[in-house]
């Protein structure tokens, strides 16, 4: 039903939590493939892919050209991007298929989704982050690449897929698809909390918002990637 592709560089750490969860889904026919993109990993990123039944294509970094690299050899007609440090949670698979059964019955043009963002830590800073987020999506229907993207093929080509560029990849193929053709799903998809932890929770939410905004100001993407560290 769908293809996985996953750009990955280094991630021999996250990665396998982010492929055991796959295995329902895989189990229950809703995953057809996984594809790992990976920008020039020295760990054991493709091994651990390799052991897993994942396909691999290699090529220069930078997460933009990978997932268009990965979508290019996806052979699925609905695409799912999701980040190697983004672990989804229970029955994520059943949602999944409804959405795309349901997807294939209207009439009304084709849509894509993200899943609700969940970050992989406990407190009130964790706790306040996710409710930004979830504001951000009610509000602006601007889900990030750690929510993951699932959108049907004939979506992704007319709007022209992914762009090659360093950082914004996400909002960028976001904002190209339309605040009405985004459907905010239920299901949670949990991701690291270790850029927060490093950074600190309101630096690197400062420096987020930092990012977005000068991309709004139509900063390029390779300034920004500066920035954002």
């Amino acid at each position: 039903m769908i293809s996985v592709v996953i750009p990955t560089l280094n991630v021999e750490r996250t990665l396998p939590a982010t492929l055991s969860a796959l295995v329902p889904g895989a189990l229950d026919g809703v995953v057809k493939e996984v594809i790992l993109s990976d920008g020039g990993s020295r760990d054991a990123t493709l091994l651990i892919g390799d052991e897993a039944g994942c396909r691999s294509v290699v090529g220069a970094s930078g997460r933009g050209g990978q997932i268009r690299r990965g979508v290019e050899a996806a052979s699925g007609e609905w695409v799912f991007v999701l980040h190697a440090d983004t672990v989804l949670s229970e029955g994520w698979q059943r949602e999944v298929a409804t959405f795309v059964e349901r997807e294939c019955m209207r009439n009304e043009g084709p849509r894509a989704a993200a899943f609700a963002f969940r970050l992989r830590e406990t407190g009130w800073r964790a706790w306040l982050l996710e409710r930004i987020v979830a504001l951000r999506c009610a509000i602006l229907a601007l889900p990030y690449g750690d929510q993951g993207l699932l959108v049907p093929r004939t979506l992704y080509r007319e709007i022209g897929g992914f762009s090659d560029i360093p950082l914004m990849e996400d909002v960028d193929i976001v904002r190209r698809i339309g605040r009405n053709r985004i459907v905010m799903l239920k299901t949670t998809a949990e991701t690291s909390a270790e850029r927060y932890r490093r950074d600190g929770y309101i630096a690197r939410m400062a420096r987020n918002f930092t990012c977005l905004t000068l991309y709004f100001l139509r900063v390029p993407p390779r300034v920004i990637s500066r920035i954002y560290g």
